[in-house]
């Protein structure tokens, strides 16, 4: 996750970090991503069901008829118990759609009352004016929608005609009850067109967060790796989200923007910063170390909706044990899991660009989960780093 508007746009110092002692247990959501514990923010796709039919889901969802929930209420509240004592900052809520389990605004609460914060990821159709109350009630700490650009083009993504009117209703609907709500966009060749769309609504319905995440091939998303950006394509697009969001601050309003799932994107706004804000280009620098790029396996954990653990949302292929059996905490520190051991500090591991890039410690090397999908080896180079080889030649920084 890097922070366009933090770095690019300078809303976050490094003094910012530091004031709180970069300990995630106490660090402003909005710092988290600079803790140096690195305690794991854990995705719960808490239901395969969902209510859509989209071309990109990752976690192959089901028709909410089909399908019964593995972990019931009372499992659930165990594992949060669990990730609650291990101190994981953040609880995020995920599917399928979270909001096809009636149980999702109890065990929210639930979590906020071990003193985790709650978030949930979510398509938005199924936000009334009452659940919309019903989470802001509960102490949820954040709402992100998936769009997928205007009407026409988010109703194909999403395989269901009218999902645009209703995210958009339910967008509003959770700003009338005071909910923080924000936006979520995965960039590929059919919808990369659409992103100043996307900037037109934050800036029309007064929504305050957007996050573009880069295609990982996962999922029904690995039938579209034909579908990404090219290494300059997405040089351009990254250039415009930063042009767009300054934009938006030379106007007085001030998004949260960031760019999630290529870490190449940090050493991107670095180089852009040299030469427009060299001091600047020094600041961000420091962060991004602090940020150490890509945490899967570390940072970031998943429980998949039968209590598998992965590394990350995209690695499902990989599972490290079940919470129903042991719980996250002893799973997640068992040095004797070799590959989960390895992900804790992939640097030894990675190769080709990756192994030889000087901005390895701030990248983290990348994506695996693309890695293994391109080149079918787990600690390949991401084949969507888009930097040149003259820019990660060098000693490392």
């Amino acid at each position: 996750m890097i922070g366009i508007s933090k770095l690019y746009c300078g809303t976050v110092e490094p003094s910012d970090a530091l004031r709180y002692g970069r300990d995630s247990g106490k660090l402003p959501s909005h710092l988290l991503q600079f803790a140096e514990d690195k305690k794991p923010v854990v995705v719960w796709n808490m239901t395969q069901r969902c209510n859509l039919k989209c071309v990109h889901c990752y976690a192959h969802a089901v028709d909410p008829s089909d399908h019964k929930d593995p972990i019931d209420t009372d499992q659930a509240k165990a594992i949060i118990d669990d990730l609650a004592q291990y101190g994981a900052p953040v609880m995020l809520f995920s599917g399928g759609e979270p909001l096809v389990r009636e149980d999702l605004p109890e065990l929210a609460s639930y979590a906020t009352s071990k003193g985790m914060r709650a978030v949930i990821s979510t398509n938005g159709t199924l936000i009334t004016k009452k659940k919309a109350r019903e989470l802001k009630e509960v102490g949820l700490s954040y709402v992100g929608i998936s769009l997928d650009g205007a009407e026409e083009v988010h109703d194909k993504f999403r395989g269901v005609k009218g999902s645009y009117k209703q995210a958009l209703k339910g967008v509003e609907n959770c700003q009338e009850e005071g909910l923080k709500v924000g936006l979520r966009f995965t960039i590929n060749k059919r919808n990369a067109p659409e992103v100043p769309h996307l900037f037109r609504l934050l800036e029309d319905m007064e929504v305050p967060r957007i996050c573009f995440y880069h295609l990982v091939y996962s999922g029904r998303g690995s039938e579209l790796i034909k579908e990404d950006l090219n290494h300059q394509e997405t040089r351009d697009i990254v250039d415009l989200i930063m042009d767009e969001t300054r934009a938006l601050f030379d106007k007085g309003k001030e998004k949260e923007v960031l760019t999630v799932d290529n870490h190449a994107d940090g050493p991107y706004v670095y180089f852009r910063l040299l030469k427009e804000n060299p001091e600047r280009a020094k600041e961000v620098l420091e962060l991004l170390k602090w940020n150490e790029g890509n945490s899967s396996g570390r940072g970031i954990g998943c429980i998949s909706w039968d209590g598998q653990v992965h590394a990350d949302q995209f690695m499902r292929h990989h599972t490290f044990g079940n919470v129903l059996e042991r719980p996250f905490s002893e799973i997640w520190t068992d040095q004797n899991i070799e590959l989960l051991h390895k992900l804790k500090d992939k640097r030894p591991h990675v190769k080709g660009r990756c192994a030889e890039c000087r901005f390895l410690n701030i990248c983290g090397g990348n994506f695996r989960a693309r890695a293994e999908a391109y080149y079918d080896d787990f600690w390949a180079q991401d084949p969507a780093c888009y930097l040149t080889d003259e820019e990660i030649s060098g000693e490392p920084l």
